[in-house]
């Protein structure tokens, strides 16, 4: 697991959690993840005394307001634990409650984006500025695979040269969701968007087999927060779901793929024919 740079006055007790999770078999991954936001509000907060009151558990259920019931509920179940961790050598922590069960009607609802909009979706990031650079063919590309592909953003943003086998008109998904590596196949236009998209990005370094597949304007691997800045830039200018909430999501592009059954998964939607 990639070593988490934790930075609050409870680092130490943190990492010590996040151990004690792993030697009891758990892989807590993404657990650990979601702590690693937590230490970062308390970074933001500027504690300096290594104790949860219950104001900072509270505070810190308010900068998730944003996020979807279902994810609210996760990022707090993970400081409970941690909480309940810290409250057998320290009393005076503040072990939060849980939020309400999530009903499937609280749930967030994928948003089902047609095959017009993503058409000026794909159209919106080939303007994409600055003029004469990569970006607008790597946001292009990128928006297509996930809308052709049903990729997940992180798997995508992943993915390195290599793992690109144009002559098998497939994509190596090296560590996919639970872990798990898998083959993406691609359909012919897919495969050629890509080998449009390979050709010019390897007039930009780094050019290694084991180098990031998409990258950005520093020649770095991509990060999810950017892309997804970028994407709502995108619904903005081509005005959709402008009044739906929580709205259309970066996520919501892979649904289009889900919904096909597999032996359409290799025919070429209208889309496809324009990425």
């Amino acid at each position: 697991m990639k070593a988490l740079n934790l930075q609050s006055c409870l680092a130490p007790q943190i990492q010590s959690f996040i151990r004690l999770r792993q030697l009891s078999g758990t892989d807590y991954q993404s657990q650990a993840q979601m702590l690693g936001y937590f230490d970062r509000f308390l970074v933001e907060k500027k504690l300096r005394e290594p104790c949860v009151t219950a104001k900072i558990t509270e505070d810190y259920q308010h900068t998730l307001s944003h996020l979807t019931p279902r994810v609210q509920s996760n990022r707090l179940c993970v400081v409970r634990q941690l909480c309940a961790y810290l409250s057998r050598t320290d009393p005076l922590t503040d072990v939060p409650e849980p939020l309400r069960r999530i009903t499937p009607q609280a749930a967030h609802q994928p948003y089902i984006y047609s095959e017009t909009e993503v058409g000026a979706l794909l159209a919106s990031a080939s303007h994409l500025g600055p003029p004469n650079s990569l970006r607008p063919q790597t946001y292009r590309t990128l928006l297509g695979l996930l809308y052709s592909t049903g990729m997940r953003i992180g798997e995508a943003l992943a993915l390195n040269l290599k793992d690109f086998l144009s002559a098998e008109a497939r994509l190596y998904i090296a560590e996919g969701k639970f872990h798990k590596a898998r083959w993406v196949p691609l359909s012919a236009c897919s495969c050629q968007a890509l080998n449009h998209y390979v050709h010019s990005r390897l007039h930009m370094t780094p050019r290694s087999l084991d180098s990031p597949l998409f990258i950005n304007q520093r020649s770095r691997r991509l990060h999810y927060a950017t892309v997804n800045q970028t994407f709502h830039r995108l619904l903005d200018q081509c005005a959709i779901a402008q009044n739906k909430r929580p709205g259309a999501r970066l996520h919501d592009l892979r649904h289009y793929a889900e919904s096909r059954t597999m032996p359409s998964l290799f025919s070429v939607s209208p889309v496809e024919q324009h990425f």
